[in-house]
């Protein structure tokens, strides 16, 4: 009764809190209501990254209500922890986004598994005790029933007292803006989380979409002072890198690549290179079982492609298809490449290079020097691609020491986050007299700091960067 009659809502905060991973932001409706937004996994943490998977920071039996922005795993990744911890509840999403989450989760569990048989490998050895994964593909399974999808811009009840609206955020095939609705003692609370905001000019996708007027909203800020080159000129920087690394050098350019959207990105201005007859005569590899599964996904929802993209399927009906392009599923065809000494363009998963087959990749051969590991995305500063943006003599790959003589480059123009302008022009069909406070989320400390300073000048009086599992009355 105390709470019914005192207690205002509240916002926690337990993950992607001044970094960029681990995305958990949970709202306090009332005693009995309990939302939690994304059930993201911490990635590329160092030796922080178990403990922060493993501490939840609320009690998940108590939670009434799931709700998503988008699949990529440091959204979603702790989905099956989280049921295997007790949640019971649905878990609510785009069509699209439950679609890429049920081939990202797998693959995560698997994942999960192979580290802990390498490490328990390892242990046994020093007679130490064996650890468990956070989640298996058996706990992973258990959350597919659960997820309950709503179209865009379709206002759905989560119960009598809160609705949701999913608007597009133009970041990966299904994103979407959270807009919630809660009607609380009379008053109706107008809340939005950005989830990832995508790009006005993006490779691929529509736009972000306008959204409802908020109260209060929680903002990623990964590039919040950053402006990103011209798309445009990334198809010519990549035919570049390939002309340079595998025609004069003949060697061998290895990408890292997130299986889902970069991936797609990279075979769109690969096709579109060969429909203007200026790709290089090379084998092109995808080597990423998952990349594979999410290309022939996204191909399933022609509808979310910008106009650009439906133009070019009048004329080809696959854009993420060329000659010369080679999928490798079978890890012994994968390890097959290496002793492969044609030039060649390979391909690989994870975009930060911590964790995949690209890995394997970039150790065999990141010490000849006519070779080039070229960059793409975001990497998490401890990550090995990281570490490789800062261009070291050596790297430590798997534990051992390799000498770097490939060149190191980085493609910057592909991010499907938002640069400041981009975030800016999403927050501009909102009144900044009308929200009360905003968050921001997923992001690095200095970044938010210098986003906020912006936004003030735009006219937001209260920007708030939050710490792990700090609370606010709203």
């Amino acid at each position: 009764m105390f709470w019914r009659t005192f207690m205002l809502m509240k916002l926690s905060f337990h993950g992607a809190t001044r970094t960029v991973t681990g995305s958990k932001h949970l709202l306090h409706v009332n005693q009995d209501t309990k939302i939690l937004l994304d059930c993201g996994m911490f990635q590329g943490m160092g030796r922080d990254t178990f403990k922060l998977n493993s501490d939840w920071g609320f009690d998940p039996t108590e939670l009434s209500h799931v709700v998503i922005s988008h699949a990529h795993i440091d959204h979603i990744g702790l989905l099956p922890k989280l049921v295997k911890d007790g949640y019971k509840g649905k878990i609510y999403c785009t069509p699209a986004t439950a679609t890429l989450a049920k081939l990202l989760l797998i693959d995560s569990a698997h994942i999960q598994e192979a580290d802990v048989r390498y490490v328990n490998k390892h242990r046994r050895m020093d007679k130490r005790e064996e650890v468990e994964p956070l989640y298996t593909e058996e706990d992973a399974l258990e959350v597919f029933p659960l997820l309950e999808t709503i179209p865009y811009n379709e206002p759905y009840k989560l119960d009598n007292n809160v609705e949701l609206l999913y608007t597009d955020c133009g970041h990966i095939l299904g994103s979407a803006a959270v807009n919630l609705k809660i009607k609380e003692r009379g008053v109706t609370t107008r809340l939005t989380f950005s989830g990832d905001v995508g790009r006005y000019r993006d490779m691929l996708l529509r736009s972000p979409q306008v959204f409802p007027q908020a109260d209060y909203i929680i903002m990623e800020s990964t590039y919040g002072d950053k402006l990103h080159d011209l798309m445009t000129a990334a198809t010519e920087k990549l035919l570049n890198h390939i002309v340079e690394t595998c025609l004069e050098n003949k060697g061998k350019l290895v990408i890292p690549a997130f299986s889902l959207g970069r991936t797609q990105e990279i075979l769109y201005m690969l096709n579109r290179l060969e429909l203007e007859k200026r790709l290089p005569p090379l084998n092109y590899y995808v080597d990423s079982p998952l990349s594979v599964k999410i290309t022939e996904a996204i191909k399933r929802y022609p509808g979310c492609f910008n106009s650009n993209v439906q133009e070019v399927l009048r004329r080809d009906d696959d854009v993420f298809s060329f000659k010369g392009l080679k999928y490798i599923e079978d890890v012994q065809d994968s390890i097959a490449l290496n002793d492969n000494r044609e030039p060649c363009v390979i391909i690989s998963a994870s975009g930060m290079a911590e964790a995949g087959r690209v890995k394997h990749h970039i150790a065999n051969n990141i010490s000849d020097g006519r070779n080039r590991i070229l960059l793409t995305g975001y990497c998490e500063p401890q990550s090995l691609g990281g570490r490789l943006k800062l261009h070291p003599e050596e790297v430590k790959i798997f534990g051992m020491s390799h000498t770097v003589r490939a060149s190191i480059d980085e493609i910057t123009s592909l991010s499907a986050h938002g640069d400041y302008e981009d975030m800016s022009q999403w927050l501009a069909c909102q009144d900044p007299r009308e929200v009360k406070k905003l968050f921001l989320v997923h992001g690095e400390y200095d970044v938010q700091q210098r986003f906020k300073e912006r936004l003030i000048r735009k006219g937001f009086a209260d920007v708030e960067i939050p710490d792990q599992h700090q609370v606010f009355g709203i």
